[in-house]
């Protein structure tokens, strides 16, 4: 079995890698999770989760036909980190402009192969290709917001793209909530325009940015947190859906990628 969800956001600064990796370290107690950095041009799951030393990362893969990739196969860019495969991207200007964001595509179908949950953190943005191909190769989109209205409306946007490519909405994922009393207002508006539910609440924390400065997932540094059991229940409350893995690399091979948004 194997699904593919987009962890998407319509703007930068949600806490999405945040959001990405806890989701795949509490699936992992469960399920073979996949972790790829998906966001080519502003990389940080490497920073979160100890990989800034990384031989191989997804930028050697997406090197255009014709040029040099040194030999790196899919399986060099897979590193096991907290109980999930974990393939980082690169943070060079200079590898992020010779990638070529066709194939990954084919990546991510070789590595739909041998998992049963993929998870894609995806650019924030939805404002070239390389930005809005996670979100069209995805089964389902998680949204991750802020509870704001402004941050509802992104997210809107988000979900209207993805579904105009037949991508479903999962759920929403509100984080860095400072005042959950006061985002009840926002979240009960999600519940009416969102397909998918509210998977989670997540209090903004200090253990998430100490997180973040240790180089390891919240789930890992502040297990008792409250924000890692808000993003436990996140997890619990995504139904994973199995699906033939031989179909979804096909899938994901076929795919047919805007060549804008």
């Amino acid at each position: 079995m194997v699904e593919a969800f987009a962890v998407a956001s319509g703007k930068g600064g949600t806490g999405k890698t945040t959001t990405t990796v806890a989701l795949g370290m509490a699936l992992a107690e469960e399920y073979d999770v996949t972790v790829v950095d998906a966001d080519t041009g502003m990389a940080n799951l490497l920073f979160h989760t100890g990989l800034t030393d990384a031989d191989a990362t997804l930028h050697d893969l997406l090197v255009a036909d014709g040029a040099d990739r040194g030999d790196v196969s899919v399986e060099d860019a897979v590193y096991e980190r907290f109980g999930m495969s974990v393939v980082p991207c690169g943070t060079s200007l200079a590898a992020f402009e010779a990638a070529d964001p066709d194939r990954l595509r084919a990546v991510v179908a070789d590595l739909a192969a041998d998992t049963d949950v993929l998870l894609l953190d995806s650019p924030a943005a939805l404002g070239s290709k390389s930005a809005v191909l996670p979100v069209v190769l995805a089964d389902r989109a998680v949204v991750v917001l802020q509870p704001t209205i402004p941050a509802l409306s992104d997210g809107l946007k988000v979900q209207e793209y993805a579904h105009s490519y037949g991508t479903d909405t999962a759920g929403v994922v509100f984080n860095k909530v400072h005042d959950p009393g006061g985002a009840a207002g926002v979240t009960e508006k999600a519940e009416r325009y969102f397909d998918g539910p509210t998977l989670a609440t997540v209090p903004d924390a200090d253990a998430a940015r100490s997180a973040r400065r240790a180089g390891e997932p919240l789930l890992a540094h502040a297990p008792d947190s409250e924000a890692a059991r808000a993003y436990r229940e996140a997890a619990a409350a995504l139904d994973v859906r199995p699906g033939e893995s031989d179909d979804v690399a096909d899938r994901f091979r076929s795919a047919v990628v805007p060549d804008s948004p």
